[in-house]
């Protein structure tokens, strides 16, 4: 996949080792040797080179924060600052506020001029310490404000609409002949972007999430007939939902958007939770926040801010429904719910999404600092690598019902494959 260059790079890069911009990664590394290998995506190694686009000295760099938040945002905003000013001496770095209407002067205040002072122990805390939001921004603004102050490269961190957001900015400046690179670093506490292996903030988030289990669990075995119903975050895909749920051992069912379930009949959801509790009078129970849609579907689509689909609330249905159902049923029931979302996500990041979330920024770097623009930082095979933000934009990652994670889930819940 080839990136856009600003244009050719005239300067020696001070860092010792580089990376070839001829080295690629394939998409797929299985091969079944019968079988000839098929062609696909090839991605651009990510890493410093060693020539660079910028003069250091002269560059101004931005970075941005949009969308939710997730644990980690603080970090990569340190790990870019330190790796612009100590490994590129680059002169100054802003941090504009409150994500994208920040970089429109009719709505967003004055950037923070970072120091060494300012993000000393920002990594520490849950949050993004330069604020976000959601929506769009008149590009025009932006890019006109982005050349006023002289800025040279753009770091956007967050989901599919930020990156795509970033592309605009990318072009519009281009339209005007502002060589500005952007960069995405992907923020996603779903896990869900595609050719990223794992999105920093996940690990946090299962961690976490795992914790709240355990305590469901202790609430759902203290009480007879307990049932502690947990929602989780996952809007397209289940991936804390299945990592909690495997992490903590304690959880008896568990659905998901990637799996479709029914909630009536003998082979439905409501008769095996029954059954359960019936047999071993307490029962978890997890459901991601984008599970069993098609059950409340209403007709009516609503948009957020940034133009995500608003979910309907499949905790509180299921909760009602399981209260129903056993008040039906002539068992009674002691019902505890929990919806840790806003306390797993305001987390600060734990020890391997620091050691992440450093690595997508250094990434960033390189690729601004070299020229490259227009694209993401991806990370597959164990490798950082380059995409374009047009490809990254264009597919969702989920979970595969046939895959090992899905299958560890039903190994520690013992639920069935499908309620149907």
């Amino acid at each position: 996949m080839n990136i856009t260059l600003l244009g050719e790079p005239r300067f020696a890069s001070p860092i010792p080792r580089t990376v070839s911009d001829t080295l690629r990664l394939p998409e797929n590394i299985l091969l079944d040797p019968p079988t000839p290998p098929a062609t696909g995506l090839q991605f651009e190694l990510a890493g410093p080179r060693a020539r660079l686009f910028f003069e250091p000295a002269k560059t101004r760099a931005g970075i941005v924060t949009c969308g939710g938040l997730c644990p980690g945002l603080n970090n990569v905003i340190r790990s870019l600052f330190l790796e612009l000013r100590h490994a590129y001496g680059v002169g100054e770095v802003l941090g504009f506020q409150g994500g994208y209407q920040g970089l429109d002067p009719a709505r967003g205040g004055e950037p923070l001029v970072l120091t060494p002072e300012f993000v000393a122990g920002i990594h520490k805390e849950g949050g993004t310490v330069l604020g976000t939001s959601r929506g769009p921004v008149d590009i025009g603004a932006a890019v006109e404000n982005l050349i006023r102050r002289g800025i040279n490269m753009l770091f956007t961190i967050g989901g599919d609409g930020t990156q795509r957001g970033g592309n605009d900015l990318f072009q519009e400046a281009r339209r005007r002949g502002h060589a500005l690179a952007v960069v995405g670093i992907p923020k996603t506490i779903d896990n869900d972007v595609a050719f990223v292996a794992r999105t920093f903030g996940y690990l946090t988030a299962v961690e976490e999430a795992a914790k709240v289990l355990h305590r469901a669990h202790t609430e759902a075995c203290s009480v007879p007939n307990g049932v502690s119903l947990v929602k989780l975050m996952g809007r397209h895909a289940g991936f804390i939902a299945a990592g909690a749920t495997v992490a903590s051992q304690d959880v008896n069912f568990t659905l998901v958007p990637e799996v479709p379930f029914k909630l009536d009949g003998p082979r439905g959801f409501l008769a095996a939770l029954e059954h359960r509790v019936r047999q071993r009078g307490h029962a978890v129970v997890v459901v991601a926040e984008g599970a069993g849609q098609e059950l409340l579907a209403s007709g009516e689509v609503a948009r957020d801010a940034s133009g995500n689909v608003r979910l309907q609330d499949i905790g509180l249905f299921l909760r009602q429904r399981i209260e129903d159902h056993f008040q039906a049923v002539g068992v009674p029931l002691v019902m505890r719910y929990f919806d840790p979302s806003y306390l797993v996500r305001s987390s600060p990041a734990n020890a391997e999404d620091a050691i992440l979330t450093d690595l997508f920024a250094r990434h960033a770097v390189h690729a601004a600092m070299a020229g490259k623009t227009g694209l993401v930082i991806g990370f597959l095979h164990g490798q950082f690598i380059h995409v374009p933000i047009e490809l990254l934009a264009s597919r969702k990652k989920q979970m595969d019902p046939d895959g090992f994670v899905w299958s560890a889930v039903l190994a520690a819940t013992g639920q069935p494959e499908r309620f149907e």
